[in-house]
């Protein structure tokens, strides 16, 4: 039986998953619908693909030194303040004629959308018993995919009432976030480096280094959920978000499961199947276009990627000072983001020139060299010595 200091389910944790929800409840309404409204402003085909390219890229490169920042900060401090920035950005996009000024906005709202993430995986992540924060940061993030499940049709039907409804329901969404943030209680100060210690650098570059990891399996994920209707509508699937479908399903089932599993057994053991089941699914549309190949597929592919990314953060975690854990986060967004926008952009070209095959071919090939390049690079991100290493 677990005792009060393993217990998982508190108050606290059910409060940042309503955060979290809320989250992505109003940006992923916002990321579909934003295109359409660039259009309709006349910006390009192009210009429309940018807004969430852009704000993927400045999430990226910023994230390390907004991780860095909330651990300075203070967590909760950072939550607020970024919930609030990004309501501004709503009315801002309500506001605006010219579809250029929008994408330089969308700059600053990666900015912000960083210190977002960073600072709530870094708080959730200090209130979980270590001993299950495998098991914990896994049914958090179901918090975002159920959000991520049913935003975007919600968006595109307040969409019907105009650009500026949609700006209202997410900026209000996003004052409720901000709100959500100030009735957390204050993260409890980690203690700091003895002195005669070396001050840390800003970026934990370590982390970084290992989380090229990360960077070379979320290619794939960009590719997919760019380019998996419209491969569904190309082989003559239906309904075309299938695969999207399935792949959310198969996260929700077997991500808690996962979870738990690494905890108790290792890390490393579970996370390299994961990587593997990763590629598999993939390669299971080489194989073939119809329905059932999709389905597979997607299940496939959801069970081993939706269990990746709590694994890969409990074994980092596990590995780097309480007091830099923001820090981590950072450097571990910046690489999830940097191959979600590659992926997306690099497979629009292959299958522009190749076909969808060899685009998912090539994110097959990445994913699988995720595991050798894991193994090769994680000695620079050794175990705490009071901490047995899993």
């Amino acid at each position: 039986m677990a005792t009060a200091r393993d217990r998982l389910f508190t108050p606290r944790f059910f409060l940042m998953c309503a955060f979290s929800f809320t989250v992505f409840l109003s940006a992923f309404q916002l990321f579909p619908t934003a295109p359409f409204h660039i259009r309709d402003l006349g910006g390009s085909t192009f210009a429309a693909g940018l807004f969430l390219a852009f704000l993927t890229y400045s999430s990226a490169a910023t994230a390390p030194f907004t991780g860095a920042l909330a651990d300075r900060l203070g967590l909760r401090r950072t939550l607020i303040v970024s919930g609030l920035a990004i309501t501004g950005f709503s009315i801002g996009y309500a506001l605006l004629k010219d579809h250029r000024v929008m994408l330089g906005l969308v700059l600053f709202h990666g900015l912000f959308w960083s210190g977002l993430l960073t600072a709530s995986g870094a708080y959730m992540t200090g209130m979980l018993p270590p001993s299950r924060r495998a098991e914990g940061i896994g049914y958090w993030g179901l918090s975002s995919v159920a959000a991520v499940a049913i935003a975007p049709s919600l968006g595109f039907w307040i969409y019907q009432y105009g650009w500026l409804t949609l700006c209202v329901v997410t900026g209000v969404l996003n004052l409720a976030m901000a709100v959500i943030a100030w009735r957390l209680p204050p993260e409890r100060p980690s203690p700091r480096p003895a002195e005669g210690h070396p001050p840390a650098s800003l970026i934990e570059w370590r982390v970084m280094a290992l989380s090229a990891t990360l960077m070379l399996y979320s290619f794939s994920y960009g590719g997919i959920t760019s380019f998996a209707a419209m491969y569904a509508d190309a082989s003559g699937v239906t309904p075309k978000a299938l695969y999207l479908t399935v792949l959310a399903v198969s996260i929700l089932v077997t991500r808690p499961f996962s979870g738990s599993l690494a905890d108790r057994v290792g890390y490393t053991r579970v996370l390299v199947p994961c990587l593997a089941m990763i590629s598999l699914g993939l390669l299971l549309l080489q194989v073939g276009s119809s329905r059932i190949w999709h389905v597979l597929s997607a299940a496939v592919f959801g069970a081993g990627y939706g269990s990746a990314y709590p694994i890969f953060a409990a074994y980092v975690l596990q590995r780097v000072h309480d007091a830099r854990r923001g820090a981590a986060f950072g450097a571990i967004i910046a690489a999830f983001d940097t191959g979600i926008g590659t992926g997306s952009l690099v497979t629009g070209w292959i299958v522009q020139s190749a076909g969808f095959r060899p685009a998912f071919a090539v994110g097959a090939a990445l994913s699988a060299l995720a595991i050798p390049y894991f193994f090769a690079i994680r000695r620079v991100l050794p175990a705490s010595p009071t901490v047995p290493p899993k």
